[in-house]
């Protein structure tokens, strides 16, 4: 049955207008100031009066842990968490168990998303230092891109943006994007015994915003730009979190024309080393929360668009594997229910236009990846879609976490929004705190040049 949603408040393409808008079958059919209906058939009608309707959120860096980490989230808790966000699509990473590191185990990942994921999906393919030819065979209108995310390079020792030998032999062969992770490891370990000297294990958890300091982000930072910028290649920046980084990046290409791009993080634009008293462990991420002068200075990037998008970099760990000394505390944190929330409180503190947080969280990160008819509220788009309402409050609980890791961050928070309903391809997957679980998502398609 097809569903009009009438008198809603539609953010999409820098505009804020009152519409109509009519979904039929899996996509969008007509959006008007006022749609009159075939009177013979039968509709399903929602009242936004008072909502807003958004294009559905496009996160392009989860950890879902889907394979062989399934005591920490899977592909069905997560994608079930995220609707409940409004994220309606997401770009999983490669450091499940097995990696993915092959074709094979990469459309393994796929066959699995088909049968449990509830919003749309796509994985990116693994890169270590074995594998190259490998990643190079990955089909660029069915994966979103190749990264390092998550992996070592070299079994267990560094990521990519420390070898710039393989960087310079990937950069001029790749015809796909590449998202990387970029820290320096030679300052890393240096910071690290420093502190480890003066501490032994029990290195204060504010210490890891000097562990990961500006120096090692931007050091990484500036060396693979170098060479992308050589070899013209095709690259992605994940998870900026420096101002001095961000500085690095090109703010007067139109988007679709960038070659390279860079995002930050929901918690690198709420957070500040302040939290770390208070929070301790369960903000101990990679790259690490730094000075509130990064997180501002991440925000006017965003504005002023040095930054393209903005991500969860959702990666849930067990409440016992955050526990422990520095060492033992592994670094990552439950983001996608409350990531959109998280940009909205921004807005409603006057930090970031409404308009912004749709470009920033939604349709860039579509334009970035190149992705099918999807990211904007557009006739014959699909109808990936969230409603919100600005002026009902959302706390976040125990009992209203759907992470299977069941802690946040987030925890105790009030949010002045809260996500009324989700749509993935015209079907509601979610609303006022109820997931329908029968409808899977669809995955991701691409166009080939990128």
């Amino acid at each position: 049955m097809d569903t009009i949603i009438r008198n809603a408040k539609v953010v999409n393409e820098g505009k804020i207008l009152d519409l109509d808008v009519l979904i039929s079958g899996e996509r969008i059919e007509k959006i008007a100031s006022s749609i009159t209906l075939n009177p013979v058939k039968k509709y399903i009608e929602i009242n936004a009066t008072g909502l807003y309707l958004l294009p559905g959120v496009i996160d392009d860096q989860v950890h879902f842990r889907d394979p062989g980490l399934t005591h920490k989230g899977t592909l069905f808790t997560e994608s079930a968490a995220a609707v409940a966000g409004g994220i309606t699509s997401f770009m999983d990473m490669p450091n499940t168990i097995p990696n993915t590191l092959t074709q094979e185990l990469l459309e393994e990942k796929y066959r699995m998303a088909a049968e449990k994921s509830l919003a749309n999906y796509s994985f990116f393919m693994g890169i270590s230092k074995h594998n190259l030819d490998e990643a190079l065979r990955t089909d660029t209108e069915n994966v979103c891109g190749i990264t390092d995310d998550g992996l070592y390079f070299n079994n267990d020792e560094g990521i990519l943006a420390n070898y710039p030998d393989f960087l310079e032999d990937l950069f001029s062969r790749t015809d796909t994007l590449v998202a990387l992770h970029s820290e320096d490891d030679t300052v890393i370990n240096a910071n690290t015994q420093k502190f480890k000297l003066q501490y032994g294990a029990d290195i204060p958890f504010f210490y890891h915003s000097l562990i990961r300091n500006e120096q090692a982000c931007l050091k990484a930072t500036q060396r693979v730009l170098k060479i992308a910028e050589k070899h013209e290649t095709r690259l992605h920046l994940f998870h900026i979190s420096t101002l001095a980084e961000a500085k690095l990046f090109d703010n007067h290409t139109p988007i679709r024309e960038k070659r390279i791009t860079a995002e930050a993080c929901v918690h690198h634009l709420w957070f500040s080393d302040a939290d770390y008293e208070r929070l301790g462990s369960k903000i101990k991420w990679n790259p690490a929360i730094k000075k509130d002068q990064d997180r501002k200075g991440l925000m006017q990037s965003l504005l002023n668009n040095k930054i393209d998008i903005i991500a969860t970099d959702h990666a849930p760990h067990t409440i016992a594997e955050k526990a422990g000394n520095y060492f033992q505390a592994h670094s990552g944190g439950p983001l996608v229910q409350h990531g959109l929330l998280a940009i909205l409180e921004l807005f409603h503190r006057g930090e970031i236009p409404l308009e912004k947080v749709v470009e920033k969280m939604s349709h860039n990160v579509a334009e970035i990846y190149r992705i099918k008819e999807r990211g904007y509220i557009r006739e014959g788009y699909f109808a990936d879609l969230v409603l919100v309402d600005l002026n009902k409050q959302q706390e976040v609980s125990e009992n209203s976490l759907l992470y299977k890791c069941n802690w946040s961050p987030f925890l105790g928070q009030v949010f002045k929004s809260s996500i009324n309903s989700t749509f993935v391809n015209g079907n509601l997957v979610y609303e006022k705190g109820l997931v329908q679980t029968d409808i899977k998502g669809k995955r991701l398609r691409f166009e080939k040049i990128r």
